[in-house]
């Protein structure tokens, strides 16, 4: 665990009011204990505090949401820039609540923080609670977002093609997502071979028959298979 607290005194005034309590409070309440165990399911590739989900959620219920003098990215520039996890996950939770009405130039925030420090932890959530309800409420953005992200060579970005659709249901493009399966399907990968059989698991609740045919029918790798029947085959063994 890093032994400097937090440096909130570059900040502009309005922003440096929000966050430097906010990491009073995370600092004051870091456990280096619970930080070991939860440094090494990550792979030891970020530094904990060693506040968990639960407590930090009671920790930071007053910082919730951004006053209207704090800017987006300010804010989000400085908490992806700690060392430590729990700061990146607030962020996400800030972003989460403000995805269904954040301005379209917003795209360029998630694609940025996807890239940045990047893990499943922080893609998985940016992908399906931001970046999904985003282009959601932004369709004509899809065309070129996902162009972009195919092509770029980034997994967690080719990773968000594939689960942005995740809560879409019956909204889901299927010609969109089997077209980036197609592309995405020879890749080794494991996080990409996963979040194809994921996003086909997801969508086997709304359009099983849609599923199958595609387990049946495309070159899925045998986890992507797995993974996309998986819900299929357990509500199969409960009838």
């Amino acid at each position: 665990m890093e032994n400097m607290a937090p440096d909130t005194w570059q900040l502009p005034a309005g922003e440096r009011a929000f966050l430097e309590p906010l990491a009073d409070i995370f600092w004051q309440a870091r456990n280096p204990e619970k930080a070991t165990p939860m440094e090494n399911y990550m792979k030891g590739k970020f530094a904990f505090l060693g506040i968990q989900k639960q407590e930090r959620t009671l920790l930071s219920k007053e910082f919730r949401q951004l006053p209207e003098n704090c800017r987006t990215e300010i804010v989000l520039d400085w908490l992806w820039k700690q060392p430590w996890r729990e700061f990146q996950y607030h962020g996400i939770g800030l972003l989460e609540r403000e995805a269904r009405k954040a301005p379209e130039s917003t795209i360029e925030l998630y694609e940025r923080l996807i890239t940045e420090k990047s893990w499943w932890d922080t893609v998985d959530a940016l992908a399906s609670n931001c970046v999904g309800p985003h282009l959601a409420n932004h369709k004509h953005l899809i065309p070129d977002s996902v162009s972009r992200w195919m092509k770029s060579g980034n997994i967690w970005l080719q990773r968000t093609c594939l689960l942005f659709q995740l809560k879409y249901k019956n909204n889901t493009d299927e010609e969109l997502l089997l077209d980036c399966i197609r592309k995405l399907c020879y890749e080794k990968e494991f996080f990409i071979k996963k979040a194809i059989g994921w996003a086909l698991r997801e969508y086997s609740k709304t359009n099983p028959d849609w599923v199958v045919e595609v387990c049946k029918k495309e070159h899925l790798s045998s986890l992507s298979r797995k993974e996309a029947l998986k819900w299929l085959q357990k509500r199969s063994d409960q009838d």
